[in-house]
C-alpha cells in the first residue's frame, strides 16, 4: 500500500505514540476509512486537522511545520481562484489543466523555472 508524504509522517507519529490507526480516527472525528483515504491520497487533508493533530501530538513549532508540508506535498485536488485573473490567466490556466495528465517531467520543470524567475524577479 503507497501512502502520500502525509500517511508517511502520521504512521510515524502513531508508532512513536503507541497508537493504531483506529486511534488516531477517533482523535480527528473521522471514520477509519475516510482517514485511510487521506492518508493514500484519494482525499485531501482537511485544514482543521492540523490543530488537531498538533494539539494531541504535542508537535513542536518545527514538527507542525513540517507536518503542513507534508499536507502540501500530498494535495491530490488544487483549486485556482479566477476571480481577479485576466483572460490570458484564465487560458494559462485552463490550458494548464487540459496539459496535466500528459505533461512529462522536463516540461514540468521548465514551467517551475519560469515561474521561478518570475518570482525572483518580483524580491
Amino acid at each position: 500500500m503507497a501512502y502520500t508524504s502525509f500517511g508517511e509522517f502520521m504512521r510515524i507519529l502513531r508508532v512513536k505514540h503507541h497508537e493504531v490507526m483506529g486511534d488516531m480516527a477517533n482523535v480527528l472525528g473521522v471514520s477509519l476509512p475516510f482517514l485511510s483515504a487521506v492518508e493514500n491520497g484519494k482525499k485531501n487533508v482537511p485544514a482543521e486537522w492540523i490543530g488537531k493533530i498538533t494539539e494531541h501530538y504535542g508537535l513542536t513549532k518545527q514538527e507542525r511545520e513540517r507536518l503542513k508540508e507534508v499536507i502540501e506535498e500530498s494535495k491530490t485536488q488544487f483549486k485556482i481562484l479566477a476571480v481577479k485573473a485576466g483572460n490570458n490567466q484564465r487560458r494559462a490556466a485552463l490550458q494548464f489543466a487540459r496539459s496535466f495528465d500528459e505533461m512529462d517531467d522536463e516540461t514540468a520543470l521548465k514551467i517551475l523555472e519560469l515561474l521561478s524567475k518570475k518570482e525572483e524577479s518580483k524580491e
